[in-house]
This record gives structure tokens, C-alpha cells and sequence, in this order.
């Protein structure tokens, strides 16, 4: 079910809810230039397993709305971690099993410094856990110029996944999604680190190695040694999965959702 509420800055913050409200809460957060239309069929297979699990869409992207007069500073990791906050306020969830995507994941990280006590447990998917990049070569800005942004949305959606019956998803999130958002967005993580708020984290977390995310991959496989020494630290490869990873591989990723989920003792009771 669609809803959205607002966030303390006055942005409209949309998100969906699935599942009885006395069941533990999922949170499965997009990344840059998606939304939470990617989880949909996760979504409701989640719910289905006895979970409530709410996705939204981060501001600028999807149904959200953009702030009235949009700076560098309303989108900054800081802020987006706020209004997921919030949301977890509004909806009513105090603890939470978070699954990042990408920039999901970046804020998943940011959060479990921030708020710990909100987390049971941690998931990311296609996320590095610092990078330094030029700005240049990152594809999201260009989708507002020639040659049209339903094109490069469409060859972005074939390069992004194998799965033909996903590209569709990932061409009408690349259609809804505001260029000023990205580009704010993009010039806050392109240099970021990460490591340590990994590292200081002391409850179950779990990364999923999508052997297709060749571009992540490149800075993630050098920094998973990190994470591989600490026993609370799960490692999982999913072989066939790309950047979005559930929308390639999605049995073995739901299914190491629910091992992970199962085994860190933290899927049952109010949460």
C-alpha cells in the first residue's frame, strides 16, 4: 500500500507498507537513481514469510517529492538518514532489519553510527564501503540530455540487469527520478568512508557479493578481508547477481535474507 507523510524539512516522503503490524519490521532501501519499485515482488514474498516490511522511495526519487527550493544540503547522507528516521517514527518501528542497495546501503551505515539502537540487524548489497571517485563517469546526470532520457533509460535498464522481465522496473525508475537530486546526492558520495562505522558495528551484518557488480566490486573486494575477521560478519556471493542483485539473482538473495535473518536470532517478536 502507497502512502507518504511528511518530513521534518517539508518534503512529501513516500513509501509502501506490507504485512501485520505486530510482525518484525524490513526495511529494503534503494539506491541513486532508483526507487522502491525495485523491491516490489521482495516486498510482498517478504510479507508473506511473516514480516512487515516497508520501502520507500528517498527523496527525489520515485513518488517523493523534492524540497521547495532544492540546495546541496537537503541531500546530503545526513539528511536522507533523517528522513528514514522519521519514517521509522511515523510507521511506528522501533528496531529494524535493514537491506541497503547501493546508496540503501550507504545509509544504512551511516544510521547504525547514528541510531544502533534502531538496528537488529544490517544487509547491504552493492555497496562499497568507502570510495573515491571523480565525478566524471557517473551515468545518472546525463539521462536528461540527448539523446533523450527514455533511451538512455532503456539501455541503462540492459546493462544494469540479465533479467529482460526487470528492465522495465529499472527503466521507470530511471524515467521518475529528479537529475538535481543526483547530482546533489552523487557530489556527497563519491568520496566517502565508511569502514569504521563496519567495523564498530556489534550486531549481526551481512554483504552480498553480486559477482556481476564488476564497478563496485573493484573497491568492495579489497575491503571485505576487514569484515571477514569479524564474527559477526556474514559474506555471502551470489554469482549471478549485478549491482541490483534481487532483481538477478533474487531466490538465493531472498533466501540468504531469510538464513541471515533466522540464524542472528533476532526474527521474531515485536520489532
Amino acid at each position: 500500500m502507497q502512502e507518504s507523510f511528511t518530513s521534518s524539512d517539508g518534503v512529501s516522503i513516500a513509501y509502501s507498507a506490507l504485512g501485520d503490524t505486530t510482525d518484525p519490521v524490513v526495511v529494503l532501501c534503494h539506491g541513486l537513481g532508483a526507487a522502491g519499485s525495485q523491491f516490489t515482488d521482495d516486498a510482498n514474498y517478504f510479507a508473506a514469510q511473516g514480516f512487515r516490511v516497508i520501502v520507500p522511495d528517498l527523496r527525489g526519487h520515485g513518488l517523493s517529492a523534492m524540497s521547495a527550493a532544492p540546495r546541496s544540503a537537503d541531500f546530503s547522507p545526513e539528511r536522507l538518514a533523517r528522513d528514514l528516521i522519521e519514517l521509522l517514527d511515523h510507521v511506528g518501528a522501533k528496531e529494524v532489519h535493514w537491506v541497503g542497495n547501493s546508496l540503501g546501503g550507504i545509509l544504512g551505515l551511516t544510521l547504525v553510527e547514528s541510531h544502533p539502537e534502531r538496528f537488529v540487524t544490517l544487509a547491504l548489497f552493492g555497496t562499497a564501503l568507502a570510495l573515491k571517485l571523480p565525478a566524471a563517469g557517473w551515468p545518472f546526470i546525463a539521462l536528461d540530455y540527448f539523446p533523450g532520457r527514455r533511451a538512455v533509460a532503456a539501455l541503462t535498464a540492459r546493462t544494469t540487469t540479465r533479467n529482460k522481465a526487470a528492465r522495465p522496473v529499472v527503466a521507470n525508475m530511471l524515467n521518475q527520478y529528479d537529475a538535481r537530486a543526483t547530482a546533489y546526492i552523487v557530489d556527497h558520495i563519491r568520496r566517502y568512508d565508511l569502514i569504521q562505522a563496519a567495523l564498530n558495528w556489534q550486531g549481526p551484518g551481512m554483504v552480498m557479493v553480486g559477482g556481476r557488480d564488476i564497478a563496485v566490486n573493484k573497491a568492495l573486494l579489497g575491503q571485505l578481508p576487514l569484515l571477514r575477521a569479524r564474527p559477526n560478519w556474514t559474506i555471502i556471493d551470489l554469482p549471478q547477481g549485478g549491482h541490483c542483485a534481487n532483481l538477478d539473482a533474487g531466490p538465493l538473495w531472498r533466501q540468504s535474507l531469510l538464513k541471515f535473518w533466522e540464524s542472528s536470532g533476532a526474527n521474531s517478536g515485536q520489532r
